[in-house]
């Protein structure tokens, strides 16, 4: 099959830069309650030109590239509603890409279309559709703004992640779990030995080290597969390219999503933006640098938020395991 690679004009990419959907860094009203004086709040930072960039810039950058992937901290309500500011901006300079969610794994995709032919603007019912109440996610009305920009577009919803199936599968046997006739489909490649290290790392170091080496194992394949397979949900036929919603590590250039959307579309253009929530202590981007294995960050853009809250994570792990207990 002949790739037909996107053409953006420049005027259109100038035209967004003095037209564009989202309002001014500074004038957003912050929910999020915490270090919303901190000195990188609102600020847009270009990790490859190490410098500061307008919020106009960053949309016109964005409108530019076939895939953009949104990295959000789940429970931060004012990243969900960036990424629907996001969305509705690459609407209006005239881009009309399908919308992924990680937080729908491909079981949903039923209930989606099933809820959208009957109520195609919906946002509202749609949680309910795919019972998001019991899906273990942040309330859905942190997503909701999200799936009504697209909605109101007309845009395609995608449920992106990893089937439950698939995921237990991965669970008892690692990658081979997945069958031949999958693992080709997500054109999947075994992550190399510093990737699985590094992952390894990082999942360890989240779950406060309270997971075993074997549990660990399996979450690092787990965590490869799922972005295989919201690569390839993105990737399978999407005319005007895609965003997705997703968790800040998955949209990780060196090893998330991007890494895996490569394998398949080669010369598509892929835009990384990650939301991030200022540290008291850290006031220039390079000093986020650390918490992601060392420089350079990982993404194309960070946009930097106040914290939704200054609670040690790893005392609210314990806290949960206690109640599981």
């Amino acid at each position: 099959m002949t790739r037909v690679r996107r053409v953006f004009p420049s005027a259109l990419l100038a035209l967004l830069v003095i037209v564009s959907g989202c309002a001014k860094g500074s004038d957003i009203k912050w929910e999020s309650p915490v270090a919303r004086e901190h000195p990188l709040v609102g600020r847009i930072w270009d990790v490859t030109a190490g410098a500061f960039i307008s919020e106009e810039t960053l949309t016109a950058r964005l409108a530019g590239s076939r895939f953009v992937l949104l990295g959000e901290r789940h429970d931060n309500p004012d990243h969900h509603l960036l990424q629907a500011k996001l969305v509705r901006a690459l609407t209006e300079a005239g881009r009309r890409p399908a919308v992924g969610f990680e937080m729908l794994s491909t079981d949903d995709a039923a209930a989606v279309a099933r809820h959208l032919a009957r109520s195609p603007k919906d946002a509202t019912g749609l949680g309910d559709a795919v019972n998001w109440s019991r899906s273990g996610w942040p309330e859905w009305r942190f997503y909701q703004p999200i799936a009504q920009a697209a909605l109101d577009a007309n845009l395609t919803i995608l449920a992106t992640n990893l089937s439950r199936a698939a995921t237990d599968a991965v669970r008892r046997n690692g990658l081979t779990g997945l069958g031949p006739t999958l693992a080709t489909q997500l054109r999947l490649a075994e992550p190399s030995p510093e990737t699985r290290s590094a992952m390894a790392r990082e999942l360890r170091d989240s779950h406060c080290g309270h997971a075993t080496e074997g549990i660990v194992d399996r979450m690092v394949d787990i965590q490869w597969a799922r972005d295989a397979r919201m690569a390839a949900s993105l990737a399978r036929g999407q005319r005007d390219g895609a965003v997705l919603i997703t968790g800040v590590g998955h949209a990780r250039r060196d090893r998330g999503v991007p890494a895996h959307l490569a394998r398949h579309i080669p010369d598509a253009k892929i835009a990384s933006l990650a939301f991030l929530e200022v540290d008291p202590a850290a006031t220039k981007p390079a000093d986020y640098a650390a918490r992601f294995g060392g420089e350079p960050l990982p993404f194309d853009y960070v946009w930097f938020t106040p914290k939704i809250d200054d609670a040690d994570p790893c005392e609210k792990f314990k806290q949960a395991r206690a109640i599981q207990q």
